[in-house]
């Protein structure tokens, strides 16, 4: 499933955060950061105990501060999770017993000045984004036609939500319309071939899958303008013909080499990536 716009994953000490912004701010999943402070295997246990031992210590209710939102469950679905932005996590970490929780702090606070950055200056979240990718080992030429992708998709997104997608339910149903007509199969069906689960698939296609991954979203854009298209059904519609646009492309192509656009090429799998990331980890 591709992850949500509005969601993201943050690392701290090799852990990861699961965070997703709420009125303009970052929310941070609770027992996540458990996790990362405690190192417990039962973090939702631990959560539980926590505010009952604050409430009976202080009086006060930790749930108070927080807020259920909606984030990617290690079932690969979204659903209801515990968070709480920057100041209820300070508040938190104050009850967890933790020789982490001042190098968790000053992290914390830099992801929220990031946050602060990036609104004041989008140009910022792109630059970090490139260097992550970088990072990662992913090449100059990889990294371009990836941001370039990010902003269609983007362009794509804000159209549905003007023209009555209302949920991400809706827009899963529409992206797997634009990908099957692309490239026969729906976004799970291609994770299932390369070999992912909780990764996001557009990492790992290559030069080909991801420009036609952009043709298919790109033409789709466009039909909803040309037509003033409304409403879910006529969408899902015009998703079928956006992506019929670049599946025809796509065979075309693959006549012409005598191969399959699409293939089970999993990015992480690859030694050399494997070793820039390596590289990356130890600087």
């Amino acid at each position: 499933m591709e992850q949500p716009d509005n969601t993201k994953i943050a690392i701290f000490k090799s852990k990861k955060i699961r965070k997703t912004l709420h009125n303009g701010e970052w929310w941070f999943s609770v027992v996540d950061i458990i996790e990362a402070l405690t190192d417990s295997d039962r973090a939702s246990a631990y959560w539980t105990a926590m505010k009952a031992r604050v409430q009976s210590e202080d009086g006060f209710q930790l749930s108070t501060i927080c807020r259920q939102l909606k984030l990617i469950a290690t079932d690969g679905k979204l659903r209801e999770t515990d968070c709480a932005d920057t100041e209820g996590v300070f508040r938190i970490i104050q009850s967890i017993p933790s020789s982490k929780a001042e190098p968790f702090k000053r992290w914390l606070a830099k992801v929220g000045y990031e946050r602060v950055q990036e609104i004041e200056n989008p140009e910022l979240a792109t630059k970090r984004t490139r260097a992550l990718y970088k990072a990662k080992g992913y090449s100059d030429d990889w990294i371009e036609k990836r941001m370039r992708g990010i902003a269609i998709r983007e362009e794509l997104t804000d159209e549905w939500k003007n023209r009555g997608a209302n949920d991400h339910r809706d827009y899963q149903i529409l992206t797997a319309e634009i990908s099957k007509a692309t490239f026969g199969l729906t976004p799970n069906e291609y994770k299932k071939l390369k070999g992912l689960k909780r990764e996001n698939l557009r990492d790992h296609m290559d030069d080909f899958e991801l420009i036609f991954n952009m043709l298919g979203e790109r033409s789709t854009t466009e039909i909803h303008r040309q037509e003033n298209s409304k409403g879910v059904v006529k969408l899902k519609n015009d998703a079928n013909r956006g992506g019929k646009v670049a599946g025809i492309a796509r065979k075309e192509l693959e006549k012409e080499l005598g191969r399959s656009v699409v293939t089970k090429q999993n990015f992480l799998k690859e030694p050399e990536a494997k070793k820039s990331l390596k590289q990356s980890k130890k600087k």
